[in-house]
C-alpha cells in the first residue's frame, strides 16, 4: 500500500511539472522575477533577441478581463490579485482607520500592480531626474531618459507637448472620456486662481489639467496586456505564474564578489531550480524586492542575524522607504443636481453598452479621479519655482457615493469616521479634493518578519515622524490652498462648501485650525500606494545604496534589481510610469553589455 502511495504521490508531482508549460531542467540566459510595470517590460525587450532565452516568473496569476474596466479599479484590491499586505501599527497615526493600520496595496498577477492601479500617467518632474544624474547616477538626466519615457507611449491626449510625446509605442494614454460638471469647476476655478492649463508630462508640470490615463478607449493598459500578450507566443520566452520565488542562489564569483547562479522557487508546492547564464534581474516591486534579497542573505546585517539568516552582502536594503501620502477629509458639498458623479450610473445597463461600444460613460472613470493640480506651495523650501511640493486629486465624489461599500473598505476607515463625517452625505452631491505629498521628508522601513519565504514582510510606514513637522505643515498648507481655490467664481456658482462634520478623535480642536486639521491628518492619512527607496540606486559612496546606476546589487555579479525600489528619493510622481522607464532602461544597458 505504501508503495501505491508512493507512486501516486510520484505521478501527481511529474503532472505538476508538466504543467509549467515550457519549463524543462534547461538553462535560461535572463531570469525575471516579477511581471509588474518594469519585469514585463524587461522580459519582452530582451526575449525580442531570439538567441537569448527568458524566464519570467510571476508570484499571481491571469487577470480576468473585467480588471480592464477603470471604475472597478477599487473593487480588485479585494481579491487575490492584491498581496495584502497592512502597515505595522503606529503611534499617533491611522487613528482613524481600522485596527490603527493602513492597507499598503501591492499587484500579485500577472502585470503586477498595472492591474489594481488607478492608472494615472505621470512621469515626474524634469528636476527628479536631473537630480537623481547630479548625485552621481550617471545616465539618469531627464534628457537621457525622455526616449524611453516615449518609446513606449501611444499618446491621444487632446492637449499636450508635441515634442515631449509619442505615438505608436505599446502603452496607449489618452483623456478620461466622463466628466463631472464639478471637475469642469475645478480645472476652471485652478485657472481663475492663477494657475495654467498645462501638459503636465510635457514642458512644465505645475498647473492644472484632466487626469491623462493609462487606458486606451476606456479600458485599462495594463503590463500584462502591453508587454506580455505581444511576446508570450515568441520561443524563447517561458512565463511562469503562481510561482513563489525562495531566494536567489549564489556561488563565489572571485574576487570578494558573489555570482548569482539561480534562483529558488515553489509551484504548486513543489521547489524548483532555474538557472541564469548571464543575469538574474529582480522586478518583483518595492515591497518583494527587498524581501527576495533579504531572503537570499542580502541586506542589514544586524537583521539577518536576528533571523537567522547566514549574511553573504551587508547592504541597507529596506532600511529606507519612502511613499505618498494623501488626505482623505475635504469633502465639499455643491448646490444643483447632476453636480457631482453618481454611483448608481455604473450599474445602469445603458453604462456598460456605452463603455463597451464607444469606450465611454462613467465606467471609464479612475475610480472617481477626473482632474489633477500640481502646485508649490507657500511653505515650500525647494529653491526651484517650478518643483512642486504638492499634488491635488480632483473626485467627482467622495467616500459617501458608494453608501460606504467598497471605498472607504479599501481604505480601512472605521463605522465610526465613516458614519459621522460621510454617513449624512449619502444621497448629496459631493466632491473631494485629495491633496498629495510628494516630497516628505519622514521614510519608513521595510523588514522581514522570519526566514520564511511565505511570511509577509512587515512595512513601517513612520509618517509624519520628521523632526521639524515639515510633512504636517506643507498639508497644512495645501488644505488652505485647496480652500483658496473653491472659494473661485466656478465652484461657487455651484455654491460649494466644505463639509465642517468634525473627525472623531478630533472634537477637543476648533474646525479649521492647524491643531484640527493635523489631528484630521493623523485620522485619514492613507498610502497612494507609491513606495520607493528600498533598495536605493546610489554611487559608490553613497552609504544608503543597494544598487549602482545600472541597477547592479552592489558586491554581486549577475544580479540587477529594477522596479520603483531603486528610486533613490520621492518623485513628483506616480510610480507605474517611472516603473515602465526603468524597465526600458534595463533592457537597454543589458542589450549594451550582450
Amino acid at each position: 500500500m505504501c508503495f501505491w502511495l508512493l507512486k501516486s504521490l510520484t505521478i501527481i508531482s511529474l503532472l505538476k511539472i508538466i504543467e509549467i508549460k515550457g519549463f524543462l531542467p534547461i538553462n535560461y540566459d535572463f531570469i525575471v522575477v516579477g511581471s509588474g510595470s518594469a519585469g514585463s517590460v524587461i522580459a519582452s525587450r530582451l526575449s525580442e533577441n531570439p538567441k537569448w532565452k527568458v524566464l519570467l516568473l510571476e508570484a499571481g496569476t491571469e487577470p480576468t478581463d473585467l480588471t480592464d474596466i477603470p471604475a472597478l479599479c477599487a473593487t480588485f484590491q479585494f481579491t487575490d490579485y492584491n498581496w495584502g499586505y497592512l502597515m505595522e501599527e503606529q503611534e499617533n497615526m491611522c487613528l482613524g482607520l481600522q485596527d490603527k493600520r493602513m492597507h499598503w496595496p501591492r499587484g500579485k498577477a500577472l502585470g503586477g500592480s498595472t492591474i489594481i492601479n488607478y492608472m494615472m500617467h505621470i512621469r515626474g518632474n524634469h528636476l527628479d531626474f536631473d537630480r537623481w544624474s547630479e548625485n552621481g547616477n550617471e545616465g539618469w538626466s531627464y534628457e537621457e531618459l525622455l526616449p524611453l519615457f516615449k518609446k513606449s507611449e501611444d499618446s491621444f491626449v487632446r492637449v499636450q507637448d508635441q515634442e515631449y510625446r509619442n505615438k505608436g509605442g505599446e502603452i496607449g494614454v489618452e483623456d478620461v472620456a466622463f466628466r463631472t460638471k464639478s471637475a469642469e469647476a475645478f480645472v476652471e476655478a485652478m485657472q481663475e486662481y492663477g494657475y495654467k492649463y498645462v501638459d503636465y508630462n510635457g514642458a512644465t508640470q505645475m498647473g492644472v489639467s484632466w487626469v491623462q490615463a493609462t487606458t486606451r478607449r476606456g479600458k485599462r493598459e495594463n503590463a500584462k496586456k502591453t508587454f506580455l500578450d505581444k511576446a508570450k507566443y515568441r520561443p524563447n520566452l517561458t512565463v511562469i505564474t503562481s510561482a513563489r520565488v525562495n531566494k536567489i542562489v549564489f556561488v563565489d564569483g572571485g574576487n570578494g564578489k558573489l555570482k548569482a547562479q539561480g534562483v529558488e522557487f515553489i509551484k504548486s508546492g513543489i521547489k524548483f531550480y532555474a538557472k541564469a547564464n548571464k543575469e538574474i534581474i529582480i522586478s518583483a516591486g518595492t515591497l518583494n524586492s527587498p524581501q527576495i534579497l533579504m531572503l537570499s542573505g542580502i541586506g542589514p546585517k544586524d537583521h539577518l542575524n536576528s533571523l537567522g539568516i547566514p549574511v553573504l552582502k551587508d547592504l541597507p536594503v529596506g532600511r529606507k522607504l519612502y511613499d505618498h501620502l494623501t488626505f482623505l477629509g475635504l469633502p465639499f458639498t455643491v448646490n444643483g443636481t447632476d453636480v457631482t458623479l453618481n454611483y448608481d450610473d455604473l450599474y445602469d445597463p445603458r453604462s456598460m453598452v456605452e463603455y463597451l461600444l464607444n469606450g465611454e460613460g462613467p465606467l471609464t472613470t479612475l475610480g472617481g479621479v477626473e482632474a489633477l493640480g500640481i502646485v508649490k506651495t507657500n511653505v515650500s523650501d525647494d529653491c526651484n519655482p517650478t518643483y512642486p511640493d504638492i499634488e491635488l486629486i480632483f473626485l467627482g465624489g467622495s467616500l459617501h457615493s458608494d453608501k460606504g461599500d467598497i471605498y472607504r473598505k479599501t481604505l480601512r476607515v472605521t463605522d465610526e469616521v465613516y458614519n459621522t463625517v460621510w454617513g449624512s452625505l449619502e444621497g448629496k452631491q459631493v466632491f473631494s479634493i485629495m491633496p498629495m505629498l510628494y516630497h516628505p521628508k519622514s521614510y519608513g522601513k521595510i523588514e522581514l518578519e522570519s526566514k520564511n519565504p511565505f511570511a509577509r514582510p512587515k512595512c513601517y510606514g513612520n509618517y509624519f515622524t520628521d523632526k521639524n513637522n515639515f510633512d504636517v505643515k506643507t498639508f497644512i498648507a495645501s488644505i488652505r490652498l485647496v480652500q483658496d481655490i473653491v472659494k473661485m467664481p466656478a465652484f461657487q456658482k455651484y455654491n460649494a462648501t466644505l463639509v465642517d462634520t468634525k473627525i472623531p478623535g478630533c472634537e477637543m480642536h476648533v474646525f479649521n485650525t492647524d491643531e484640527y486639521w493635523e489631528c484630521a491628518l493623523r485620522h485619514l492619512s492613507v498610502t497612494l500606494h507609491h513606495q520607493v527607496a528600498t533598495c536605493k540606486m546610489g554611487n559608490n559612496t553613497d552609504p544608503e545604496a543597494v544598487v549602482d546606476d545600472t541597477l547592479k546589487v552592489y558586491g554581486t555579479e549577475n544580479l540587477r534589481v529594477a522596479d520603483a525600489s531603486i528610486i533613490p528619493e520621492p518623485i513628483t510622481a506616480h510610480t507605474s510610469v517611472p516603473t515602465f522607464m526603468i524597465g526600458e532602461k534595463l533592457a537597454e544597458i543589458i542589450k549594451k553589455i550582450y
